[in-house]
């Protein structure tokens, strides 16, 4: 089953939003208008669905998230669906989902990270079809930082390209910006400095694999399952070996520390040629950091670990495509990840 490259976005193109997880509250939807009219502004059409109730912890019943998005990734007129951000209980659309129809229709983007990992990593393992992780709509309209790319420019590029992005050696030093305050905010607040950190020793790294990974506080609970057969998915599409990606969204060291151990001992990194770990604002404890968490659980791999990329849920945001062949260089002068869609 190679990987299954959508085709390229176009101008005049549809994508179809809807919220799998949670939805939008009244008083954010000027920032979900906002979002909007920024990729109509690249020349898109966008389709809203009915699942966007920001009421509850989800934008409604199970069944009813379920049929849209699988009516959306299934229709050959919508090229990307994207959500307005994550959330909490995406795991309930799992068993409603028709993983085979998935299989056997014409591949889709299908953008998003946090709770969305909990459906995108699935779909790529379980149908081959190459996701989008690293940002959400609500997202969207922030100016992408010197180094990093849109996930508008990567979801528009033809099958074979490669693209490099390298941290911008800044990010944002916690909290949110407040969408029901400024709902056309478009500049990320990068207060603080910070590069990519090598975990597990010295030393310089190149290493290649196919890229995989997603929110630990999610694929966590997949542990086990079909839909996180990471190692069959690396017999079968990937033998030279896997970059696997972790970031961690919001819940303490102790808690990181169990849920790394768990998807080490059901075999989720045993064929990583490397693990690339998400810069997090979520809490050490006194005695384990965020850092120390992530070594004790996964330093017996004896495989590089580079922790603080960008791919977590502090800003700003290095999108990465679940399935795409990775190359990963990280030198005392020098990090990039680059990414070629073949």
């Amino acid at each position: 089953m190679p990987i299954r490259y959508p085709n390229p976005l176009r101008p005049g193109d549809r994508i179809g939003v809807t919220s799998p997880s949670s939805g939008v509250p009244k008083e954010l939807r000027a920032r979900l208008d906002v979002a909007i009219r920024e990729v109509e502004a690249r020349g898109y059409e966008v389709v809203v669905g009915d699942c966007m109730d920001g009421a509850g912890h989800v934008s409604g019943p199970a069944a009813d998230r379920a049929s849209e998005l699988m009516s959306m990734l299934t229709d050959p007129g919508i090229r990307a669906v994207v959500p307005p951000w994550g959330g909490e209980t995406a795991i309930d659309l799992l068993p409603l989902l028709d993983w085979e129809r998935l299989r056997d229709a014409e591949a889709t983007w299908l953008v998003g990270f946090s709770d969305m990992a909990t459906v995108m990593t699935p779909l790529t393992l379980l149908t081959g079809t190459a996701t989008l992780h690293g940002s959400n709509l609500m997202d969207t309209p922030y100016r992408v930082p010197e180094g990093l790319l849109s996930w508008l420019d990567i979801a528009a590029a033809p099958r074979g390209h490669a693209f490099t992005q390298v941290p911008p050696n800044r990010h944002r030093a916690g909290g949110w910006d407040d969408y029901g305050v400024r709902p056309d905010v478009r500049e990320f607040t990068l207060d603080a400095p910070g590069r990519w950190t090598r975990l597990d020793g010295e030393g310089d790294v190149e290493v290649e694999g196919r890229l995989i990974g997603g929110c630990i506080e999610m694929l966590c609970n997949l542990t086990g399952t079909p839909y996180l057969d990471v190692s069959g998915f690396a017999r079968a599409e990937s033998p030279e070996g896997l970059l696997v990606y972790v970031e961690a969204g919001g819940d303490d060291a102790f808690a990181i520390c169990r849920y790394l151990h768990g998807m080490r001992l059901a075999g989720v990194f045993d064929e990583a040629n490397a693990i690339l770990v998400g810069r997090t604002s979520a809490p050490d404890r006194d005695s384990l950091s965020q850092h120390q968490a992530v070594l004790d659980a996964l330093g017996p791999l004896n495989v590089p670990i580079i922790a603080d990329v960008e791919c977590g849920h502090v800003a700003p945001y290095l999108p990465i495509v679940n399935g795409a062949r990775g190359r990963v260089v990280h030198t005392a002068s020098r990090s990039e990840l680059t990414q070629t869609l073949d």
